[in-house]
């Protein structure tokens, strides 16, 4: 296990600080936020490359707060992969094995086990600078997984990459978290991808921890505005709540009533996930607590799903499939109805 225990690191311009945190031998963490958030500073306080001001690092039941780097036994992988051009594949994957002196025919072994769970023998014999982006990343990654380190560190593993390599990437990253079982800590600021990876997420925001939680809390439970922004919700809204009927909350947002579950009264905010929100040319027939009728005032295509803003007001962001957008003819000044859930409010 990790531990970090009020962590204060001070660069002079930038103050990481108040940061707690325990994450689980063999986890797979995403440390999630905006650039300047902090995400790599932390990440390399824990690989001992930044002084700490104050607090603690743990690992597997040492401190190792002062120690120096190569004594931490942790792997780090930056965005740029950082290869050596004049070493083909196999002798970059062999490099630190080397450094530490271990034998030819052990590192042979080690090199040709090593490429094969990452995907990348039949690489060894090129140079990086022959290879796609991907591959670039596979040894990267078989580089540090060959020394066997007991944390694994990624910078932004995934930025460079286009679309169809990145999720295939992606993939590759859950797989050998599954074969190695090492515990890996990824820093991203993209939720998406922290939503695919991480068992569970920390965010955060001008170098203090937001919040933590699975992917599915974060998403649907933001703790705070900034949270609820990050996580794509979309809908925020700020409402007074009241006590209504039949258990649920009656919150006023300012010319509509929501209905939501929460026990919280009086000056509250709202999320709302556009995914959550279905529209219709008719009132539905449902349990739904939450039925307006508006006006279609934006719509913004993106690719597969269609983001349509319905004005009742306030605006709420809907999400739905280019195909359902199709079928229902929307366009805008079209008047339609959305229908959503109680549950589906997140009140903070």
């Amino acid at each position: 296990m990790i531990a970090i225990k009020n962590l204060k690191v001070d660069l002079g311009d930038f103050l990481l600080q108040n940061i707690d945190l325990e994450i689980n031998s063999g986890e797979y963490f995403i440390i999630l936020g905006p650039t300047g958030a902090g995400k790599t500073v932390l990440l390399e306080a824990i690989a001992g490359l930044y002084p700490v001001l104050e607090g603690e690092v743990w690992i597997d039941g040492r401190e190792v707060t002062r120690l120096s780097p190569e004594k931490r036994r942790i792997g780090i992988v930056y965005q740029d992969y950082s290869l050596f051009p004049h070493l083909s594949v196999e002798g970059n994957i062999a490099f630190g094995l080397r450094l530490r002196k271990y034998p030819k025919a052990s590192i042979k072994e080690k090199v040709n086990a090593i490429a094969e769970i990452v995907g990348v023998t039949h690489l060894l014999e090129r140079k990086p600078q022959t290879l796609s982006g991907g591959e670039q990343q596979k040894v990267a990654l078989a580089r540090v997984l060959v020394t066997e380190p007991e944390v694994l560190l990624l910078d932004e593993p995934l930025s460079a990459l286009d679309p169809e390599t990145k999720e295939r990437m992606q993939s590759t990253l859950k797989e050998l978290h599954r074969r190695v079982g090492v515990t890996i800590i990824h820093v991203t600021h993209d939720f998406e991808e922290a939503v695919a990876l991480g068992e569970r997420v920390a965010v955060l925001n001008n170098g203090c921890i937001a919040q933590v939680g699975a992917p599915e809390e974060i998403l649907r439970q933001p703790s705070s505005e900034f949270v609820a922004h990050f996580a794509l919700s979309r809908n925020i809204f700020t409402g007074k709540a009241e006590e209504g009927e039949d258990g649920h909350a009656c919150v006023d947002v300012g010319g509509i009533k929501l209905r939501a579950i929460t026990e919280l009264k009086g000056k509250v905010r709202l999320s709302l996930r556009p995914e959550d929100i279905i529209i219709s040319k008719e009132p539905l027939h449902s349990t739904a607590r939450n039925c307006f009728e508006g006006v279609v005032s934006d719509i913004a295509h993106r690719g597969a799903v269609v983001y349509v803003t319905v004005n009742l007001p306030p605006d709420f962001i809907c999400l739905i499939t280019r195909q359902s957008f199709e079928e229902l003819g929307l366009r805008e000044g079209v008047k339609v109805w959305i229908t959503f859930k109680a549950s589906a409010m997140h009140v903070f």
